[in-house]
């Protein structure tokens, strides 16, 4: 069975040898360029996707409006991407022990981004990988707190936190 890797995780592609992506910083915050007007009553994240080549010669990387796709809240409706103030990859060459980021600014109701799954295909020397997918939120609290879900929610909320941690050990 496929499982999700947690925002924060580094994805290996097998077909694509020394590649590797990774969804990271998840975080409320404004876009530069100041909002759409589509977005209004709307709260702001962003959401980087890096590239990385460890292998040992450069790769052409396409990660572009609709490769990336981002699902909020309990029922997975799409999040509003504001493709202005986002920043893709467009045909980049990532020469070997390099990286590209893309960075998206994307919307969606406050209480629907406790929830995110963040979808990549990627595209490396015109040839597209399989999706992946990446699971986190925002606002998830870092400290226990008096909870009136049932044991299934506590563990998933200490699991989150632990995955989180793990997570950001690893990053620079």
């Amino acid at each position: 069975m496929y499982e999700p890797n947690v925002v924060g995780d580094w994805q290996e592609y097998d077909e694509h040898d020394g590649l590797r992506v990774r969804v990271h910083r998840l975080e409320a915050s404004e876009p530069p360029r100041g909002r759409d007007d589509a977005a209004e009553g709307l709260t702001y994240f962003s959401v980087r996707v890096t590239v990385e080549n460890r292998g040992n010669r450069h790769t052409t990387v396409h990660l572009e409006d609709g490769q990336i796709d981002v699902r909020i809240g309990p029922d997975g409706e799409a999040a509003f991407i504001d493709w202005r103030n986002s920043q893709f990859i467009e045909g980049f060459d990532v020469y070997p022990l390099r990286r590209a980021t893309a960075v998206l600014y994307a919307a969606g109701p406050e209480a629907s981004l406790s929830q995110i799954d963040v979808q990549v295909q990627l595209r490396a020397d015109d040839e597209w990988a399989e999706r992946r997918l990446w699971a986190g939120g925002i606002g998830l609290h870092e400290e226990p707190v008096p909870h009136t879900g049932g044991v299934r929610d506590r563990l998933a909320h200490q699991v989150s936190k632990f995955l989180r941690d793990q997570a950001e050990e690893g990053t620079a």
